[in-house]
């Protein structure tokens, strides 16, 4: 099987995607010209152009705010925080209205919302591009919450992320964008809320994310 780079995975994540369904769209700080500032989006601006990958201003509240907007009229889009840390700056509106607005209508409405970031530390990027917030999110009802940890895996799961009615806070650490892992040719998907397993064993169970 081949491989490649977290990175790569990702990108053939979204490309399959927003060939697969037109109202699969990127929004975020640097995703055009600059192709993202870990290179995921290298290539999508001149390969589907700026009404589907959309440049913002600086301001996180607005770009959830405007994810959340589409979403609501039947949109899928993929929103890039730049930085897990600047999530802060729409915390009213990944809590309190992403995550809320289907239990809110009375299950009337989805938010078809993929939120991508990555956090962690490693690379010397100090205290307000360090840090790892995962948990959380782990505590907002309504949002889901995944961390892929291989090519194999993050290409799966945002495929799964991107057709899924509800928002997606999808986490990556920024030191795994280059490492390089196995990811077949063929459409897959890998569905949420299940265990990858391992090894099998008899004496010992041992959970990580």
């Amino acid at each position: 099987m081949r491989e490649i780079q977290y990175r790569e995975a990702i990108r053939e994540a979204i490309i399959e995607e927003m060939d697969r369904d037109r109202k699969v769209f990127l929004i975020g700080e640097d995703i055009g010209v600059y192709g993202g500032a870990f290179k995921a989006y290298k290539g999508l601006l001149d390969k589907y152009g700026p009404d589907r990958v959309i440049s913002t201003p600086i301001s996180e509240a607005a770009i959830i705010g405007a994810g959340i907007g589409a979403a609501l009229t039947g949109y899928r889009p993929i929103v890039e925080i730049m930085f897990i840390d600047f999530a802060t700056l729409a915390m009213d509106q990944i809590a309190n209205q992403a995550a809320k607005i289907h239990f809110m209508s009375g299950g009337s409405l989805n938010v078809p919302l993929v939120i991508r970031t990555q956090g962690g530390v490693g690379k010397g990027l100090a205290t307000q591009h360090s840090q790892s917030l995962e948990a959380w999110f782990y505590h907002i009802p309504g949002l889901k919450v995944v961390m892929p940890s291989t090519s194999y895996d993050v290409k799966g799961l945002l495929k799964t992320a991107v057709r899924d009615n509800s928002p997606v806070m999808f986490i990556e650490h920024k030191m795994i964008y280059p490492v390089k892992g196995a990811v077949p040719e063929e459409e897959y998907t890998i569905p949420f809320g299940k265990a990858d397993i391992k090894r099998k064993g008899e004496d010992v169970t041992i959970f990580a994310y």
